[in-house]
């Protein structure tokens, strides 16, 4: 154990300057036996250091490891098990228990008492030692040692202390210098002592030998310390005098303390004064201006905005905690309110005088636009309000009852003004579009229903106020009947001047499209300005507001499919809406009257001709583009959005009407038919549609009139031709496809090409077919001839052998070849001629037409029929009584002769 104990204080403690005082064996208790050592330990230096400390042999050598470590001030307790018996376990009671199995009850006595002697030492009896004997402990203490142990005798506990390296060497030195250090111990040990004795001899000797001068140095020291006492007294009346000098210091640091709180509290007093002075003070100028200023000048409307602006700014300002109870303040709040309330009076009152003074002034100038279809101006009456915007939205962040009295004044005002010039511009508008009609009346004397319908209409808007009402029922009959009438007008109007009935219908369209756009282009810069001048004057641009909207239609859906343009507020009534929809709805107020108009002249434009929803619907659909361009949400967008709704709504019904018309057409039964009426009307509007709508932005709804027209037609051409009587069916299909092909070509609709196509393939079908009829009756016999001898070769008869056929032999050929001579096929011929002649109408030209294609087909039967004789009949020399060229010359006498 010793030699295991200098390993341990070599290798692990010595490094750490700690000296290792006690050891034992240990294992812990009840687990597989894993020996280590518990050490404690103290530190060579100041303040000492109690550890206990469990070392552990490493498994790869054989050098020792440090584990753990623990303060022995952190040990509470020390349980040795049994005082009175010999039990080799113990306790430590650290922050847990540690449970230890000594290596022997020797080792672990000697360890508990080497913890004693610890305690008792450097804690001060803290550690408490349960059923360990007295006789251990009492042991532990000698009873002749003349200190304590608690008194501090290292002794007791430094059972062995280590040589230093310098002691070692001097030890080796001596023993060097003595030849029998080793061999004779006592003699050495003797040496030793005798020189021990000479030098403490001389030691003697040399203090004897310096008494004289450690007499000086004690002489010296009593100086020092009377110096010393001379000096002590010095500093002590320095200081007193130091301490009165300090407490004056004081008096003086304090009074400093208290002016520099008084500066600093009349600062802060001075920058409130000043803040109050500078932000709650009106100078009287501006008192003046808002008590007296006047309100028509500029210079007086600069001075008001000037001081209007500077009282906001007082009102506004944010005042400091506790301001408000000054009294000053008080009172100066109190002038600015009565300041504010009177100028907000002054003003609402004078921009009342104003409304109404410039209101009147318009109205003088009402009668100069009556007889042009402009509307008045309102830019002066714009420019001279502009100069109160400042103003108006002082009001409007003050008082913001006065501003919204204002607000509806205006309003209300404008809105009867609008009301009185649109009614105006929109009477003689109607005038003018009826006024077309009442130049076609002196010029055509055979337009009963233009004429009678205008007359009546004419006589309405002079004896009513000009809106047009009427329902949906009697516009679908108006239109029908126009349509109606329209093919027998341009066939029985007599050519009077250098004007067709058509041209008159070109000219009539042409100056109502004229009319139209006029109405349109002075409406729109009148509610562009208007809004401008609202959004600027009002100052609706930026803010928030709660406003309860206007009643709205609701979203309804027209039979093409668009739906009409309400404000999302429609659907969110007395919500947040900005100030962008309050400005729609002051317009939506002022301009109420502008949908109607628009509607009512609609109307009155459809019911003189249907086809004025075309011109309608593409101004109209421009004009609600440009609209959307500028602004999406504005006022006018969204009407002219509403009412192009019912511009779609009537071509739709323009087409819709034309679609029954081609449906309900009766033919005579003793004429020919020639061209139906509703192929020549959708050649009319065809033409009259992609002059209107090229360039146009609803393009897409032309595209899909005309495929509903175009399959209307051709579907009511076939029934047409189906009831006809007098006029063949395959001249009917014929010559109206034909028609329709002639105008799809010239016109070159895109979206129409498969009709076109499908146009001319009925076309020729049906050609090919009257002319194979037609060309059975001349030749009858010999059609007949040659068609039993075909069914007799499908039979299975071989061709040469059909001539022994009874029925179909060389004499009965010759007998029916003799029956059509030259002179009797010309003869045939001419009938034909005269009879197809009969089935054509002239307005197709199509009769030339038809006989070429019937000399081909003659022709080619001709050939046929050679052909049939020569495979049948070879040998026989049997040939037609006249030869192809003959037939060349019969038609073409034929044709020239008529």
């Amino acid at each position: 154990m010793t030699a295991i104990k200098h390993a341990l204080q070599r290798d692990i403690f010595t490094p750490n300057d700690e000296r290792l005082l006690g050891i034992v064996n240990v294992c812990k208790a009840g687990k597989k036996k894993k020996n280590c050592f518990l050490c404690a330990t103290v530190t060579t230096e100041r303040p000492v250091q109690v550890k206990v400390v469990k070392v552990k042999k490493s498994d790869k050598g054989d050098f020792y490891k440090r584990q753990q470590t623990w303060e022995l001030r952190d040990l509470t307790e020390v349980d040795a098990k049994d005082a009175s018996k010999e039990n080799p376990e113990f306790d430590l009671h650290f922050e847990k228990v540690y449970r230890w199995l000594a290596s022997s009850t020797a080792e672990k006595n000697s360890f508990i008492s080497c913890i004693w002697k610890l305690n008792q030492r450097y804690l001060r009896k803290k550690v408490e030692f349960v059923n360990v004997s007295s006789q251990l402990l009492e042991e532990s203490v000698p009873s002749g040692e003349s200190q304590s142990v608690a008194g501090g005798d290292e002794d007791a506990l430094d059972e062995y202390q280590e040589l230093s390296t310098r002691e070692e060497q001097d030890i080796e030195g001596m023993m060097e210098m003595c030849e029998y250090a080793i061999s004779n111990a006592e003699a050495f040990a003797e040496k030793l002592f005798k020189e021990l004795q000479v030098l403490d001899g001389a030691n003697i000797q040399s203090i004897m030998a310096s008494e004289k001068q450690v007499n000086i140095l004690m002489q010296l020291l009593d100086e020092a310390l009377g110096e010393v006492d001379t000096i002590e007294g010095k500093l002590s009346s320095y200081e007193e005098m130091l301490q009165s000098v300090k407490e004056q210091m004081d008096q003086i640091s304090q009074s400093n303390r208290l002016i520099q709180i008084s500066n600093t509290n009349n600062g802060k007093l001075l920058d409130e004064i000043q803040f109050l002075v500078n932000y709650m003070d009106l100078s009287k100028g501006h008192i003046r201006a808002l008590q007296e200023g006047d309100l028509t000048s500029p210079k007086g409307i600069e001075a008001c905005i000037n001081a209007s602006e500077a009282l906001l700014q007082c009102m506004n300002v944010a005042l400091r905690p506790g301001h408000d109870k000054l009294m000053a303040v008080k009172q100066q709040q109190l002038l600015f309110a009565e300041l504010r309330d009177t100028f907000a009076r002054r003003l609402t009152n004078h921009l009342n005088n104003v409304f109404v003074h410039q209101g009147h002034d318009q109205s003088s100038t009402l009668s100069q636009h009556t007889a042009e279809l402009t509307l008045p101006k309102h830019s002066p009456l714009h420019r001279d309000l502009l100069r109160y915007a400042k103003l108006m939205e002082w009001l409007k962040n003050t008082h913001r009852e006065k501003y919204e009295g204002l607000s509806r004044t205006y309003v209300d005002y404008m809105s009867r003004l609008y009301e009185r010039e649109i009614k105006d511009f929109f009477e003689v508008a109607k005038i003018k579009m009826a006024g077309t009609s009442k130049e076609a009346k002196g010029k055509f004397a055979t337009l009963p229903r233009k004429e009678s319908a205008l007359k009546q209409e004419t006589e309405s808007l002079h004896g009513s106020s000009g809106k047009l009402t009427g329902s949906t029922s009697s516009l679908n009959k108006l239109t029908v009947q126009g349509s109606n009438s329209r093919r027998s007008q341009s066939s029985s109007l007599l050519d009077m001047g250098n004007m067709s009935a058509s041209d008159l219908d070109v000219a009539d369209r042409t100056k109502f499209d004229k009319i139209f756009e006029q109405v349109l282009s002075e409406l729109e810069p009148l509610c562009l300005a208007e809004q401008d001048f609202i959004s600027k004057f009002f100052k609706l641009q930026q803010h928030q507001t709660v406003i309860p909207p206007l009643a709205q239609p609701e979203m309804e859906e027209s039979d093409g499919g668009t739906p009409s343009r309400i404000p999302p507020q429609a659907e969110h009534r007395h919500s947040l809406s900005s100030e962008k929809d309050m400005v729609r709805l002051m317009m939506n107020k002022i301009f109420q009257s502008i949908e109607t108009e628009l509607n009512s002249l609609i109307a009155l434009g459809d019911k003189i001709d249907s086809f004025h929803s075309l011109y309608m619907l593409v101004k109209m659909s421009h004009h609600v583009w440009t609209a959307e361009n500028v602004d999406p949400a504005s006022y006018l967008s969204t009407t002219l959005g509403n009412v192009l709704v019912t511009v779609k709504r009537n071509f739709d019904k323009c087409i819709s009407g034309q679609i029954r018309q081609m449906e309900e057409v009766k033919i005579s039964k003793k004429s020919k038919v020639g061209i139906l009426s509703f192929v020549t009307v959708f050649e009319e509007f065809a033409e009259l549609a992609e002059t209107i709508f090229r360039n146009a932005e609803r393009r897409g709804d032309l595209d899909k009139a005309y495929v509903k027209l175009i399959r209307a037609v051709f579907m009511n051409v076939e029934k047409v031709a189906s009831e006809s009587q007098k006029t063949p069916r395959d001249v009917v299909m014929m010559e109206n496809f034909h028609h329709i092909f002639s105008t799809l070509s010239r016109l070159k609709i895109s979206c129409l090409d498969a009709e076109r196509r499908e146009a001319k393939h009925k076309y020729t079908d049906h050609l090919q077919s009257y002319v194979i009829n037609s060309l059975g009756q001349p030749l009858e016999k010999l059609n007949h001839f040659f068609e039993g001898v075909e069914a007799r070769v499908a039979q299975g008869v071989r061709e040469e052998e059909v001539s022994y056929q009874l029925a179909f032999n060389k004499q009965e050929l010759r007998k029916v070849i003799k029956e059509y001579p030259g002179k009797e096929v010309k003869k045939g011929l001419d009938n034909l001629y005269k009879k197809v002649d009969k089935h054509l109408c002239e307005e197709e030209s199509l009769l030339q037409v038809v006989w070429h294609s019937m000399q081909d087909e003659f022709i080619r039967q001709y050939k046929h029929f050679e052909d049939l004789i020569g495979r049948c009949y070879p040998g026989s020399g049997i040939t037609m009584e006249f030869t192809i060229q003959d037939m060349l010359e019969y038609f073409s006498s034929i044709a020239q002769s008529h």
